[in-house]
């Protein structure tokens, strides 16, 4: 969303959620239900493993890719070494293993299931370690973890020449929001030099860490000439504050990404105002899915490029 403020109306730089549902505030995404929407068969079939069973992202992801057609393996792993637990997805009844476990398991599946897909819905510090093994083995994964030293997990992909997509953000039409404020300062540096920028950023309380979304965005701020110090980010995470504050509807509290960036200029006359608030995990699970088919097409092309993101994806007409 861009709005215009009328010209010397401050920014109540406090908590502009506050004006949400309310004249000239905005308003909160309207969710019919939370299901998630009707799936739409693949055009193409291969092993897909979910990393990450243990918590909603990774059964989200799970649920989607029985819905789209794939052949979902029954095993993930858990950062707990004595799990003995069974997630049950569609027919499919899932072990969970410790990490203990993991290469021995991983190995046997990559002799089992050549073309297979990784989806890696896991912790912040179980990124690196994880990628390093996918690498070693050969397997093909796609990271939607967040967190971990990102330099590093590139270098192991390249290191390795294994195939994998990277990103922060799996929602397509975000990650097109995303690459749109990319172009703006790719073109424009510099646009928005002295202006003042506040970003606020809402999700579950289960979320540890800072959105990796918010970052890409911060970053092209910084270079149309906003500074920034990531530690004045305001990271809500209190159901309380989500309700009243941000106005996220309450069968969404558990599971949201709401976000807000405000840029002002000097004598507060101008605005600019930009949001994208998702309720639920639907439209990650379903661009995760749509992530995992373009990157086995390319590992069975044989494609010279070996890391791709999800504006790749959206490149080749992934939009539906």
């Amino acid at each position: 969303m861009l709005s215009l403020r009328p010209p010397h109306a401050t920014f109540p730089r406090a908590s502009p959620w506050l004006t949400r549902g309310r004249p000239g505030g905005a308003a909160a995404p309207h969710c019919l239900s939370a299901a998630a929407p009707a799936s739409v068969p693949g055009s193409v079939s291969f092993p897909i493993l979910v990393n990450g069973c243990t918590g909603k992202m990774g059964v989200s992801v799970a649920e989607a890719a029985v819905h789209r057609g794939l052949d979902l393996l029954p095993v993930s792993f858990s950062s707990r070494e004595k799990v003995e637990k069974t997630i049950q997805v569609g027919q499919t009844n899932i072990c969970i293993y410790g990490p203990s476990a993991r290469e021995d398991v991983l190995s046997s599946v990559a002799d089992e299931f050549p073309d297979v897909i990784i989806v890696d819905y896991t912790a912040p510090d179980s990124v690196n370690s994880n990628a390093e093994l996918y690498c070693k083995l050969g397997l093909p994964f796609v990271m939607g973890t967040t967190g971990g030293n990102r330099q590093l997990l590139y270098k192991s992909v390249q290191d390795s020449k294994n195939y994998a997509l990277i990103s922060p953000q799996m929602g397509k039409q975000v990650v097109a929001f995303v690459a749109i404020i990319k172009i703006w300062a790719e073109q424009f540096p510099g646009a928005l030099s002295g202006y003042h920028l506040e970003v606020l950023e809402s999700h579950q309380a289960g979320k540890k860490d800072t959105s990796g979304t918010a970052k890409d965005v911060i970053a092209c701020f910084e270079k149309l000439g906003v500074p920034y110090d990531m530690n004045r980010m305001v990271k809500i995470r209190d159901p309380e504050q989500q309700l009243e504050m941000v106005g996220v509807p309450e069968e969404h509290i558990e599971g949201h990404a709401f976000h807000l960036y405000h840029v002002t200029s000097p004598d507060d006359c101008v605005s600019l105002e930009f949001q994208h608030n998702v309720c639920g995990r639907s439209i990650y699970a379903e661009g995760t899915i749509d992530a995992a088919i373009f990157l086995h097409r390319k590992v069975q092309s044989k494609d010279s490029k070996r890391i791709y993101d999800m504006v790749d994806v959206l490149r080749e007409g992934y939009m539906r």
